[in-house]
Parts: C-alpha cells; structure tokens; sequence
C-alpha cells in the first residue's frame, strides 16, 4: 500500500523484497499475486476481498500504511473485513521492530483471518521497508546465527494447517516453521 509507488512517483522496494524471501523461505511451490494500491481505505478493502473471495489466495501479506499517519489505513481495512483477529502477529511483529528502533511502538499491524463460504485466509499488515519486512518475518538472529526472536512467519504454516490451506514446507536455514509433532507431514518426494 503506497500512494507515490502506485501513482508512479517512485518504484515500490515492498513487493520485490518480499517476493525474494518468500523465494528463499518457502520449499513449497506457490504463487504471487501481486497488487499495488493507495491507501485508500475501500479500495484496500476492496482488494483484500478479491483476493480472499474471489481469487482464493490462502496467505494476503500487505505491505505498508501501518503507521499512525492520516494515510496509513490498511490496518483499518483489514480488520473490516476480518471473521477474525489474530492479535499474536501485531504483538510480534511490534516486539522484533523494537529491537531497532523505540517508534515500533507506533505501528498498527495487525493479522486476521477472513472466511467466507468455507474457506479462510491469512492476511497479515508487514513493514513497508525491505530489511524490516525480512526482519519481521525472519525474526533476529544472534552472533552465531541462532534465533534470537522469532520472526512471524514460523507460526504461519501451521495457522494455514488450521484454517484448511495447504501444508506449507519451509527452508530452515531461512525461518523454521514450528508445527507441533503430531501435525509434521513427511517432505514430499522429489
């Protein structure tokens, strides 16, 4: 969500950063689709219906407009069209923002679940910024590469177990998804 990126005025850094992690975090196949909007309260809306309702994507991630200027409305949209709150995510996200910097606390992120005729979605409002929304999904990591605070994403496959999406398999080395034991699937052949 960006007013100047999508009126042109700059190239949004939001979309291509989370679509190379996404790259390297994800050891299952999935798609991008991709949207570039204002922000623009109905419109936000608007688009995160098309993309649960009518497009059927399981996991929305935003990126943007989660601040607490006038214009930063996309956590205002996303919760009107919530079935659900996850507060979880919005708490997490603020805790590994604080890490670097004290005006974390001035963000509004939030993850829901919208359902709509049986099935259900993930929609989750990231950081506008490159290296905060690595950071917010990684998480942080100490000296010698040990999770130090864990990033949002490795509760994000086992939420989509759980709401009826597809069995999500990660890289490791990036972000470990936490399932509990009884709810690990073998690694698909191939």
């Amino acid at each position: 969500m960006s007013d100047r990126a999508s009126s042109g005025q700059y190239e949004d850094q939001g979309l291509p950063a989370l679509d190379a992690w996404l790259g390297t975090a994800l050891a299952s196949p999935w798609q991008a689709v991709s949207r570039l909007i204002p922000d623009e309260p109905d419109l936000i809306s608007r688009t995160l219906i098309e993309l649960v309702d009518e497009l059927g994507c399981d996991l929305v991630l935003t990126t943007g407009g989660t601040g607490p200027a006038r214009r930063d409305t996309t956590p205002d949209a996303t919760l009107a069209v919530a079935t659900r709150e996850m507060p979880g995510f919005g708490e997490q996200m603020r805790q590994i923002s604080l890490a670097f910097v004290p005006t974390a606390i001035l963000s509004r992120q939030v993850g829901v679940i919208r359902e709509i005729d049986g099935h259900a979605a993930l929609i989750l409002n990231l950081p506008g910024q490159p290296k905060a929304i690595r950071e917010t999904l990684e998480g942080l990591r100490d000296a010698e590469g040990g999770v130090k605070v864990p990033g949002i994403f490795a509760a994000v496959p086992y939420c989509l177990d759980l709401i009826g999406g597809p069995y999500a398999e990660t890289r490791p080395a990036v972000v470990k998804a936490f399932r509990p034991k009884s709810a690990i699937r073998q690694p698909a052949a191939g």
